[in-house]
This record gives C-alpha cells, sequence and structure tokens, in this order.
C-alpha cells in the first residue's frame, strides 16, 4: 500500500501504526530505499538524538551489505559544527541519500536537493508545524509523508478517520 501511494500523482500522506518492535522501521527504511532507487532524498526525523542514533546506525549496518552505496547521514544538534556544516553540504548537493536526524532537520540552514520522502518518528512527539516545516523545505515540492507511532494521539486518529491521513 505504501508503495503504490508513493506512485500515485498525489503526495502520501500514510499514518504507520505498530506496537514497540513490530517492525516500523523496517517497512519505513523500504520505503525510503524506494524513493532513493527513484532519484530522491529521504528524510528520516525523530524526537531524541538517541533514537535518531539509533535509526541512523541500524540504517547503516543494514545497508553496508546492500551492492549499492548509499550515503546515510546523522544530523543532530549536538554534532560538532564541522560535521554540521559537512552534512549539510552532502544534503543539499544530493550526495546524502538519507538523512536522519532530529529537529536539526527543519533548521533554515538545512536544504535537500531532492526531497522525496519524510519520515517522522513517534509523530506526536512533534508540532503540525514542525512536521510542516520539513516537507516545506526548498527542493522539496510535495514529498510524500510517512508519519509512525506506537501509541497514536486522538488528533491523529481523527485525521485517518476524516481521509487526511492514511491508515
Amino acid at each position: 500500500e505504501i508503495v503504490a501511494d508513493m506512485r500515485a500523482p498525489e503526495p502520501m500522506r500514510r499514518l504507520l501504526q505498530g506496537d514497540v518492535g513490530s517492525g516500523k522501521t523496517i517497512v519505513a527504511l523500504q520505503a525510503m530505499l524506494v524513493a532513493i532507487e527513484n532519484g530522491y532524498q529521504a528524510a528520516l526525523m525523530a524526537p531524541t538524538e538517541i533514537l535518531a542514533t539509533q535509526h541512523f546506525l541500524g540504517a547503516r549496518k543494514l545497508l553496508e551489505r546492500s551492492q549499492r552505496r548509499y550515503k546515510v547521514v546523522l544530523l543532530t544538534g549536538s554534532l560538532e559544527e564541522d560535521r554540521k556544516r559537512e552534512n549539510r553540504g552532502l544534503i543539499a548537493r544530493g550526495e546524502a541519500q538519507l538523512v536522519i536526524g532530529t529537529h536539526a532537520l527543519i533548521e533554515e540552514r538545512v536544504d535537500f536537493a531532492k526531497l522525496g520522502l519524510v519520515v517522522v518518528d513517534e509523530q506526536h512527539r512533534f508540532g503540525v508545524l514542525q512536521r510542516f516545516r520539513l516537507m516545506k523545505k526548498p527542493n522539496a515540492g510535495e514529498p510524500d509523508v510517512l508519519v509512525m507511532t506506537a501509541t497514536p494521539i486522538p488528533r491523529t486518529l481523527a485525521l485517518s478517520l476524516y481521509g487526511d491521513l492514511d491508515l
């Protein structure tokens, strides 16, 4: 269903809900690879540096076995300024295909070359405007959006009930 939504001409807006440990992250990684294989960048925003780092290390470990070489970068507030500047450059030039980070992804100095998929983990921990800022980055156009949660809040469920967010 996610890949079918990504193929559609209108942008995907989908909620991926499941218990902790149910496999949401691997499903999201597969969707991110679909975007990357089609010439786009993918971004995953997590609410904490620990979770962002965990996603980064896990994705890098899984992808290092691949025949293709994917450039995965981490962008968090605590990275050294030189490393942040280097990673922002890789993102802006499109050399970073998979970008994983925290709120640092929505800073004004972070520009994507061709953002095609935005994944937001624990989406209830972000405000509507924070998610919107990542979706509306320069050169993002109208990226597909996949939000993940183990604990959907009533507002999220209402969005899916009224058809603004597929489940």
